[in-house]
C-alpha cells in the first residue's frame, strides 16, 4: 500500500532515493533542495509543502513528514491525501489512513485507489476493493492490475486472465508468472512459455523453474532444449529456488554428471527440498554407503517428503532390516504413500497374513499403484476368485503393467479368442514382460503368417534373457545354417540352466566334431532331466563297449520321458538285457 501517487508521490518512480547518492555534492544538492522547499512550505505553498512531505517520508522522518503532508492534502492535492494515507498506514492508523486515500482518490489517484482497494479486500469487503482496484487499473496502475486479478482469480472469475495480462504487459514479473500458470492450467503451453519467459527474464525464480520444466518435457522430441532448461534451472537456484537446484540434479545426473548433479541436489536439500535429499540417499546407497544414504532419506522425512520413509523401508530391507523396514513401511503407507502401501502388504503376505495384506493392497490399488493392483489380482486368483482377479489385472494393464496384460492373455488363449489374446501379448510384451514376448511370438509363429514380427519378438525376450526364447532363436538360427549364432543363442540359455538349450547345443557341437565338450552338455541336460540326452548319451556309451553305464542312462531316460523317449529307452534297455544275458 505505499506506491506513488501521481508525479510527486511518496514511492513514485521519479523520486530521489537518499539512499543512492554517493558523492557529497549529490548530498549538499538535495539538503539544498530540502532547504528551498521548506522555507516555500512554510511561506504557505501547498506544493513545496507536499514535495517536502513526500522527501521526509521517503527518508523516514514520519513526525516531520506529517504536518506537511496535512497542510498540503487539506489544501486538496491528491498525491499528498495519498502520501498521508501511506504515513498514517504505516503509524498504524488504519481508518484515517483510508479516509485520506479515499479523497484522494476521488480526486483520481490510481495509487489511492490501489491501496484503498487493497485495505479493503483485507478487510473482507471485496466488493467495495473490487471497485477500487478496478479503478487504479483503468487508470493504468500495474499493481492495481495485478491486484484486481489476484481478487479475480481467487473467486474464479475468468476475467482475471485480462488484468494479469495488462499488469504483465505493464512489467509486473509475478503478473506475468501468474498467467502463464493460467495458460499451463488451461493447456495452453506455448503461451505459458512466453508469459514464463517473460517473467523469468526479469529474475522471477518461479518461472525460471517452470520455463526449465516446459523446455525439458519439449527436449523429449528436441534434445537440443537440454541446455536452455538446464540455464534456466541454474538462475532459478541462484535466484533461491531449491526445486530448481534439484531439477537442475536430475538433468546433470541424466547427462552422466553425476558429480555436478550431487552438488546442486545438496545446495537444494539443505535448503529443504525433500525430493533432493532423496536423490542424495538413493546415490549413495547406490554406492553401499548405507549410513549417508539414511541420514539423506531421514532429512527428506524431516522436510516432510513420506518417500523417504519408504525409501528408509527398502534400505532397511535390502540389509536385511526386516522389522525396521516393516515399521518404515508402515509409517510411509499410514500418510498415504501408495507404494509402501504395496510393499507393507507383500511383507504381510510373505508373513503368511493374507488378511492383513489384502487391505493395504487395496489401499494401494485404488490409490493408483499399478503395482498394487496387479498384486490384488494376483491375491483374488489364488482363492479363485477369477472375476475379481481379471478386473485387477485389467486396471493393472491399462497403466502399463506387463505382467497383469499377460494373465489377461492367456485367459484369452485358454478361451480360444487368440485376437483378444495378441493383443493383450503385444500390451504384455510392451509393458516389458519377457515371457510376454515369447508367447506372443510363439503364437504368431505357430500361426505361420507372420514370421518376421515372430522373430523381433523371439529376439526381445531372448535379449530379456527368456531362456526358451534363447533356444527358439538358437533353433531358428541353426534352421538358416547361421551355426555360429546358433551355438552363441544355445550358450547363453544352457548356461543360464536350460536344459534344453544344454542338449541342442550337444547336438551342435557334435555335428562339429567337437564330441568331448558336447558329452559335457548332454550331461548336464541329463542330470537336469531331459530324456533325450539321457538317450544320447545311452548309445553312445554302448558305441563306447559301456552296457553297465549305458543301462543307467536307458533307465534314466525311461524315467524322464516324454513317451516316445521312454519307448525307445524301454526297448534299448530290454536289448541290453537279452545281450547280458546271452
Amino acid at each position: 500500500m505505499t506506491e506513488p501517487a501521481d508525479g510527486a508521490d511518496a514511492a513514485g518512480s521519479d523520486g530521489i532515493d537518499s539512499t543512492s547518492f554517493e558523492t557529497a555534492l549529490a548530498a549538499r544538492e538535495q539538503a539544498a533542495l530540502e532547504a528551498r522547499h521548506r522555507q516555500a512550505a512554510d511561506d504557505g505553498d501547498p506544493e513545496a509543502a507536499s514535495r517536502l512531505g513526500t522527501l521526509l517520508l521517503r527518508r523516514g522522518d514520519l513526525e516531520d513528514a506529517e504536518p506537511y503532508l496535512r497542510s498540503a492534502a487539506a489544501a486538496g492535492l491528491r498525491a499528498a491525501a495519498n502520501n498521508l494515507g501511506v504515513l498514517l498506514h504505516q503509524q498504524g492508523h488504519r481508518a484515517e489512513a483510508a479516509q485520506w486515500w479515499r479523497q484522494a482518490a476521488v480526486a483520481g489517484s490510481a495509487p489511492a485507489a490501489h491501496a484503498l482497494g487493497l485495505q479493503l479486500r483485507d478487510q473482507g469487503e471485496e466488493e467495495a476493493a473490487e471497485y477500487w482496484l478496478h479503478f487504479a487499473a483503468d487508470h493504468g496502475h500495474p499493481l492495481g492490475a495485478y491486484a484486481l486479478g489476484d481478487l479475480m482469480e481467487h473467486r474464479r472469475d475468468v476475467r482475471a486472465e485480462r488484468w494479469f495480462k495488462v499488469s504483465a504487459d505493464a512489467g509486473h514479473r509475478e503478473a506475468a508468472y501468474r498467467l502463464a500458470r493460467m495458460r499451463e492450467a488451461a493447456g495452453d503451453k506455448e503461451t505459458a512459455e512466453t508469459w514464463y519467459r517473460t517473467a523469468a527474464a526479469r529474475s522471477h525464480a518461479r518461472a525460471a523453474l517452470r520455463l526449465g520444466v516446459l523446455l525439458e518435457e519439449r527436449a523429449r522430441t528436441d534434445e537440443s532444449l537440454l541446455d536452455e532448461a538446464a540455464r534456466w534451472y541454474r538462475q532459478s537456484a541462484q535466484n533461491g529456488e531449491p526445486r530448481a537446484a534439484c531439477a537442475l540434479g536430475f538433468l546433470l545426473r541424466d547427462a552422466g554428471d553425476l558429480a555436478t548433479a550431487a552438488e546442486w541436489w545438496q545446495e537444494a536439500a539443505e535448503a529443504g527440498d525433500g525430493n533432493a535429499a532423496n536423490a542424495l540417499g538413493a546415490l549413495h546407497a547406490s554406492r553401499g554407503e548405507d549410513a549417508e544414504a539414511e541420514r539423506w532419506y531421514r532429512s527428506a522425512l524431516d522436510a516432510g517428503d513420506q518417500n523417504g520413509a519408504f525409501n528408509l523401508g527398502l534400505l532397511c530391507a535390502g540389509a536385511g532390516r526386516d522389522q525396521q523396514a516393516e515399521q518404515w513401511y508402515r509409517r510411509a503407507a499410514y500418510a498415504g504413500h501408495r507404494e509402501a502401501c504395496n510393499a507393507l502388504a507383500v511383507v504381510l503376505l510373505q508373513r503368511g497374513d493374507e488378511s492383513g495384506a489384502e487391505p493395504w493392497f487395496s489401499k494401494a490399488a485404488e490409490a493408483g499403484s499399478v503395482d498394487g493392483a496387479f498384486n490384488l489380482g494376483v491375491l483374488h486368483a489364488g482363492r479363485g476368485e477369477h472375476r475379481q482377479a481379471q478386473e485387477w489385472y485389467a486396471r493393472a494393464a491399462a497403466e502399463g503393467h506387463g505382467e497383469a496384460a499377460l494373465q489377461l492373455a492367456v485367459v484369452q488363449e485358454q478361451r480360444g479368442n487368440l485376437t483378444g489374446a495378441l493383443d493383450r501379448y503385444r500390451q504384455a510384451a510392451a509393458g516389458g514382460s519377457a515371457e510376454g514376448a515369447f508367447r506372443l511370438a510363439s503364437v504368431l509363429d505357430r500361426r505361420g503368417d507372420a514370421d518376421e514380427e515372430a522373430e523381433h519378438w523371439y529376439a526381445v525376450a531372448a535379449d530379456a534373457g527368456h531362456r526358451r526364447a534363447q533356444v527358439r532363436m538358437g533353433v531358428r538360427a541353426a534352421e538358416r545354417g547361421a551355426l555360429e549364432i546358433a551355438e552363441s543363442w544355445y550358450r547363453r540359455a544352457a548356461e543360464a540352466g536350460s536344459r534344453s538349450a544344454a542338449f541342442n547345443l550337444g547336438l551342435l557341437l557334435a555335428r562339429q566334431d567337437s564330441e568331448p565338450e558336447a558329452m559335457l552338455w548332454y550331461t548336464r541336460a541329463a542330470d537336469a532331466g531331459h530324456g533325450r540326452a539321457a538317450l544320447r548319451l545311452a548309445l553312445l556309451a554302448l558305441r563306447r563297449g559301456e552296457p553297465v553305464q549305458a543301462e543307467n542312462w536307458c533307465r534314466r531316460a525311461a524315467d524322464y520321458g516324454p513317451a516316445e523317449v521312454a519307448e525307445r529307452a524301454g526297448r534299448l534297455l530290454g536289448a541290453l538285457h537279452a545281450e547280458l544275458s546271452a
